[in-house]
Parts: structure tokens; C-alpha cells; sequence
């Protein structure tokens, strides 16, 4: 019997080798093709009496990535036709059957009669991770850099084959819930100690040990299809259970507002699921799956954090005609926090690194960064202290400009201010080579304008990080008008690099990322100058889908540069580009209150040196009217906030500043939080429709100021009931005319 994706061999003792390789991927993942070749496998090793037992491995690093999205996306979009031409029945019934294929794959593995053992040679995701736990046994190669887990709550799903009730089986309820409500990577160990994984060997046993645990009489049948089987937490009426579900609800409406119906359907499915039979328990996870990828957060995530996310860290932007150039040594000019987690994250990329300051001991502070941040990691048994040295070896902190000869890459990273910036440009300058891209960390100030101090403006671009380094996935990469090809390949070659997902963007005010978050931050303050109750404010922004409110937020970027800012934007484009309430606000905050944020201790919050932060009890006396918040319209505050984002975002896409919509929806997720469930700024317009954002825009003018007025771009599509992603197809970046 041959295959595309799988090999098939017993040996003399009657075990089923099944190796996964798919041919012309880096990675197997599990898709119709899949899985109709595995169940013909499947029906195979039950029917052959001669068969004992199979192992199923994999021919690549890894395992299995999990279930292809872009299957389940076609799934969705048939759903949708299927709706208009057959109706809605229909469309149910089929999308249930389609659906649940893997669900009942995996169970007739379970069921089939004859033991299946998953050796794990790797990562194992998602619909990997729940063949692995169809399997009877679970054996997994001791390797530091293996995965295990069910991510599928990060792009609005949650396991539809079988996971949730198979893990409810094996892991207390509360466990269960965490388990698969965080979407966490186990690494085998964890695993192991969770019995998630029943063995783990060195790499050169792992068929051996497989092979070994048929031989010796390895079970056919799941603990839970065993007369007598306990669920490990007790039944969900018990005393237990009472003390897990009605506080993990409170907990999910808590933590999410309600905003994922993905999350809402993991508590749903758990506590029916582990009330009923094994295969009924499966048919309800089916139900809530096929419920869940019909939604339209569903749809807006796997889009913007799966298909465009994957699409731009592959190189979507990437110029091909300029060569691919491996980055081995970059300089940073500056040692401070941005400057030393750049430092940290390219020196563990491989990457060798020169770390420039006024001063040694300026440039070995910054080195320092990354000794406590790896010593945190080896202090957690993540890391070992030989991976330490080893990252610590590629960082050398310098005060000499000479050392940056040889460097690809230099990235200035010193304070945001003009004359400090073309001080090092200029001594940085005199020591590169000719092909050498230099890069500026800048969030606010243009990248055109920087480059005029530049030599060879074409090799001058901006790479924007987001703090802390080590932790934001997202990098705004700025072209000038001057910029060329090459220093773009070279700047996403870096990112890419180093693991982030780039966004490009055309130099303006702001860029992208800070223009827009900008927007989120001045709501709040023209809230609090209304008479909003700040703890109002920050609630209704968690509310909305934020990650943190929008003072909280100002605290993080400080409050004094909000107020260099707003001060500069006047002295440049006029007062008629700013709001006077805004400026008064931060005048008392920083210049009478000495407030400045997070940076010293106090902001728009209380920093205290022990417990948690605070708001501020004084903001209540900067507030000439106090609105009683029984009367305020939650709703509406909500909408302002995520909407002013939106429509800057969309003027944006109308300048020129971003000229492709997929990088607007997740510049916007990973660079400042945007609501996730909405799919970023660009995909929540299309998702309620141009037409019914514009009319929210024009009652948000009338009620709240002009800065809710829709532009132009917005009114036409509205009028030709366009959306953004019909109108600027991704990759294809048409003129907005």
C-alpha cells in the first residue's frame, strides 16, 4: 500500500511502523489529504490479524504543527455559500459533518481494537497533540527544544478533536481548564509530570521503547473506555466540582469580558462533556466546534494571527530581487533599556553583537541586561548557564565607534531626541562599510528627516522595536522616501532573524503603531476631562479587549513623553492638531505634579515599593465635573476607544502610511493590543460592516468631537459597500484612488 504522506512497514513482529513525512513541508500538519490517508491506515492495522500493534512517528524534527488553518478557513467560507444556496440547515449540517473528521479519526484509533503508541520525536501541536492523545500511549524523545500543547485558543478556536475531553479525563477539572484555556507549550518534562506523556527516552529509544510497550502487552483501550473508569477530579456535581466550574466562570468573564466565544465553549464543552459517555461527550465537542468556526471572531483570528501572521514572517514585504543575507554581527549605538534587549535578542539569535555607550561602564550595564534575563531563564530551568556564557560571549560593550567596522547592521537605539541621534549617525558613519544598512529605533521622529544626516540615505530605514525587547513579537520597520530594496531585504532578513513578525510602513507622524495607540491614549485622557471616573476608564478599555486601560498605558510609555509629544505636534502642524483639554491635562500631570509615570513611581497610578499599583487619588480633583457613573453609557465609552483606533488606522491605509491591510491588523494585535477577538483595527471595521462604522463614527462626531469624523476613503466604501479586504487585497497594494 503506498501513500503521499505516510509510510507503512510491519516488521517480524507484527508492528505497524506509520512515519509522517509529508512531502514539500517543513512541518506535517494535518489536513483532508492527512486524514484520509491515515484512517485507510488505520482500517488496515484492525483489519490484519498479522498486526499486533502500530507506532506512529514522524520523518521530520518535529511531530505535527497541528490542524492547517487554511483548511478550516475554507471550511468557513463553503459554510458562508452554502448558507445562500441552500440555506442555513444545511449549511449546519454539512459544516458538522465536515467538521468532526478528525474527532472521529482520532476516536477510531482509540476504539479500533489494536494498540497505538505515539512516538514523539518533536513539537507536537494542536490536532498533533490530539492524535498523540488518541494514541494508547505516549512516548516523547528527551529534547530540551519539544513542544506539547493545544494553542488553538490564541486564534479564537479551541481543540475540536477530542482534546477537551480527553485532557478532562486525565487532568483534574481545574487543571483541565487551564490547561486549555491558556493554550500553554509543555515541554516534555512538564508534560510527563502532568501525564499527558506516559515515557520519556533518549532520542535513539524512542521506536524501541515504542515497539517494547506493544510487545509486552501494551493495552487497546483508553482508561475511559474501562468499566469503572473515576474522572480524576470527581464527577461535576460533587463537592469538587461545585468548587471548580461556577468560580471558572466568574474567573473567564473576568479575564475576558466575554469577548471569546472560543473560551465560553471550552467551559461549556468540559462540564457537558464530562457529564456524559466518551463518544456522546465527543459529539457535543463537535456541536460547540462546529458553532465556534462559523463565528466571526473565529474567522477574523485565524486570518490576522494565523494566515497573515505566517504570511508576513515568511517574507511577505521582502524585495525578491535583492539577495537573502544572513546577518552575523550588527552594532547598537546606545546601551540603555531599548538598546541592551536589542542586544539581548539578536546575541540569542546568533547573532555577534557590538554594544556602543559614551562610556564602558554605561556599555557593560547594558550587557548586564541580558546576564539577569538569561540568569532568570537558568534560575526557571529553561536555559543552562553554558547557554548563558555562550549568548554573553556574542555581546561586546564598547565606548569605541571602531569596533563597528565589518558590522551588516547597525541600529541606533540612543535617547528620542534629533541632535542625539545625528551625534551618532555622524561618528557611526565615518567607520561603516559601504554596503552597511543603518537602522533607527525611533517611535516618533521621521525617518526621511534622520536620513538627510546619513551619506547614502537608500541604506537609511527605520526599525522600530516595542518594550520590553525580549517580550514584543512585533517589529515596525519605516521606509523613507530615500530608502531603498536593499535595506528593507536587509532590515527583514534581521527581523526575521531574530523571530519577530516585521510590519512595514511609509514614514509619517507617528509611523503606524504610535500614531494609532496614540488615539487610545488621548481618548482616555479626554474621558477623564469629562468627568469619567478613571477607574471607569480603565475598566471599560480591559472591557473593550484591551490589555490594559489607557492611562495605565500612558504610565507605561510615560506621561512626559505623551506631553514632549503633544507639545512638539503643535510646534510642527499648529494647535489646531491638538485638544486643548488634552494639553491642559498633562501640563498639571507633568509640569505642576511632577507626575511622569511608571519611570517614577508616580503617573496616573501610585507606584508604591510594596504591593500592587493604584490609581491615583488626586486625578479626582483635576476633573472640573465628576459624571455619576450610574448614567454613563458603557457601551458608547467602549465603542470610542476601540473606534478611534480604527478610524486612524483606516486614514492611514487612505495616506499611503500603510499600503497593506494585513500588516494594519496585526501591527495593531502585536504592537499595541488591539482587541485580538476582532482580528486588529482593519478587521473590526470590515467585520461590522463600512456602512454601520461610518453611521458609528457620525454619531460618535455629533456626540463627541470631529475627531470621530469618517474620511473620505471610509464614506466612498461605505457608499459601494466595500470592505477593506476587498478593496486593498492583501499583497496587492492598490492605489487608494
Amino acid at each position: 500500500m503506498t501513500f503521499q504522506n505516510f509510510t507503512l512497514d510491519t516488521d517480524a513482529d507484527g508492528i505497524a511502523m506509520v512515519t509522517w513525512d509529508m512531502p514539500g513541508r517543513s512541518m506535517n500538519v494535518i489536513d483532508l489529504a492527512v486524514m484520509a490517508e491515515l484512517s485507510a491506515i488505520v482500517e488496515a492495522v484492525a483489519s490484519d490479524a498479522a498486526i499486533k500493534g502500530a507506532v506512529i512517528t514522524s520523518g521530520k524534527d518535529t511531530f505535527c504543527g497541528g490542524a492547517d488553518l487554511a483548511m478550516l478557513e475554507t471550511l468557513s467560507r463553503t459554510f458562508a455559500e452554502l448558507v445562500k444556496s441552500a440555506g442555513e440547515e444545511a449549511a449546519n449540517a454539512r459544516l458538522f459533518e465536515q467538521s468532526r473528521k478528525f474527532s472521529l479519526l482520532a476516536r477510531r484509533i482509540e476504539t479500533c481494537g489494536k494498540p497505538w503508541v505515539a512516538a514523539l520525536n518533536g513539537t507536537a501541536m494542536g490536532g498533533g497533540f490530539e492524535l498523540a492523545l488518541a494514541c494508547h500511549h505516549r512516548i516523547a524523545a528527551d529534547n530540551d527544544k519539544t513542544r506539547l500543547g493545544l494553542p488553538e485558543i490564541k486564534v479564537g478556536l479551541f481543540p475540536g478533536g477530542g482534546g477537551t475531553q480527553r485532557i478532562a479525563r486525565m487532568l483534574p477539572p481545574a487543571d483541565a481548564l487551564q490547561f486549555l484555556l491558556k493554550g500553554d507549550q509543555l515541554r516534555v518534562n512538564r508534560a510527563k509530570a502532568m501525564k499527558l506523556v506516559d515515557t520519556v527516552v533518549p532520542a535513539g529509544e524512542l521506536v524501541g521503547s515504542a515497539k517494547d510497550w506493544i510487545r509486552s502487552g501494551g493495552k487497546a483501550k483508553a482508561p475511559w473506555d474501562v468499566d469503572g473508569f473515576k474522572l480524576p477530579g470527581g464527577s461535576v456535581y460533587s463537592k469538587a466540582g461545585m468548587m471548580v466550574f461556577p468560580p471558572a466562570n466568574a474567573l473567564y468573564r473576568r479575564e475576558t469580558s466575554d469577548n471569546y466565544p472560543a473560551a465560553r465553549a471550552v467551559l461549556q464543552v468540559v462540564y457537558e462533556g464530562l457529564q456524559l459517555p466518551m463518544d456522546q461527550a465527543l459529539r457535543v465537542e463537535s456541536r460547540y466546534f462546529a458553532k465556534i468556526l462559523r463565528s466571526p471572531e473565529a474567522a477574523a483570528m485565524i486570518r490576522s494571527l494565523f494566515v497573515s501572521l505566517q504570511e508576513l514572517n515568511k517574507g511577505a514585504r521582502r524585495p525578491a530581487a535583492v539577495p537573502a543575507k544572513k546577518i552575523k554581527k550588527i552594532g547598537i549605538l546606545g546601551a540603555g533599556f531599548m538598546g541592551a534587549g536589542i542586544a539581548y535578542v539578536s546575541a540569542a539569535a546568533g547573532i555577534d553583537v557590538v554594544l556602543i555607550d559614551r562610556d564602558r561602564e554605561t556599555a557593560d550595564k547594558g550587557k548586564a541586561h541580558s546576564h539577569k534575563l538569561m540568569t532568570d531563564q537558568v534560575n526557571k530551568g529553561r536555559t543552562t548557564a553554558a547557554d548563558r556564557e555562550a549568548l554573553l560571549a556574542r555581546i561586546a560593550p564598547t565606548p569605541d565607534f571602531a569596533a563597528l567596522n565589518g558590522c551588516d547592521l547597525i541600529i541606533e537605539a540612543v535617547f528620542e531626541d534629533r541632535k542625539i541621534k545625528e551625534d551618532v549617525i555622524a561618528k557611526a558613519q565615518q567607520v561603516i562599510g559601504g554596503d552597511t544598512t543603518f537602522g533607527s529605533n525611533t517611535s516618533t521622529l521621521p525617518i526621511t528627516s534622520l536620513a538627510k544626516t546619513f551619506k547614502d540615505q537608500p541604506r537609511f530605514i527605520g526599525i522600530h522595536f516595542f518594550s520590553p525587547v525580549e517580550r514584543m513579537m512585533l517589529v515596525e520597520v519605516i521606509l523613507g522616501k530615500e530608502t531603498g530594496d536593499a535595506a528593507l531585504a536587509a532590515a527583514l532578513d534581521y527581523v526575521r532573524a531574530i523571530r519577530k513578525t516585521p510590519i512595514v510602513v511609509n514614514d509619517s507622524r507617528g509611523f503606524y503603531t504610535s500614531r494609532v495607540v496614540g488615539t487610545y491614549i488621548r481618548e482616555g485622557h479626554l474621558m477623564l476631562t469629562e468627568g469619567v471616573p478613571a477607574a471607569m476608564i480603565e475598566n471599560v478599555g480591559r472591557m473593550a479587549g484591551m490589555p490594559v486601560g489607557p492611562l495605565s498605558l500612558n504610565d507605561e510609555v510615560a506621561v512626559d513623553l505623551a506631553w514632549k509629544i503633544l507639545k512638539a505636534t503643535e510646534a510642527d502642524l499648529g494647535p489646531q492638531a491638538i485638544d486643548r483639554r488634552q494639553t491642559a491635562l498633562l501640563r498639571e500631570m507633568v509640569e505642576k505634579r511632577g507626575r511622569y509615570g511608571r519611570k517614577n513611581g508616580k503617573g496616573f497610578y501610585d507606584y508604591p515599593q510594596s504591593g500592587p499599583k493604584r490609581l491615583w487619588p488626586g486625578l479626582a480633583d483635576l476633573q472640573a465635573t465628576r459624571l455619576d457613573p450610574d448614567l454613563i453609557d458603557i457601551g458608547e465609552l467602549k465603542h470610542r476607544l476601540l473606534a478611534i483606533q480604527a478610524l486612524e488606522s483606516a486614514r492611514c491605509i487612505e495616506e499611503g502610511v500603510v499600503t497593506d491591510v494585513r500588516e494594519a491588523d496585526v501591527g495593531s494585535i502585536l504592537g499595541f493590543g488591539f482587541a485580538p477577538f476582532t482580528g486588529g483595527t482593519i478587521s473590526y471595521i470590515d467585520g461590522m460592516g463600512t456602512k454601520t462604522f461610518v453611521d458609528l463614527c457620525r454619531g460618535l462626531a455629533e456626540r463627541c468631537g470631529e475627531r470621530f469624523k469618517p474620511s473620505p476613503l471610509l464614506l466612498d466604501m461605505a457608499k459601494k459597500g466595500e470592505t477593506f479586504y476587498r478593496r486593498f487585497p492583501p499583497g496587492k497594494r492598490k492605489a487608494v484612488a
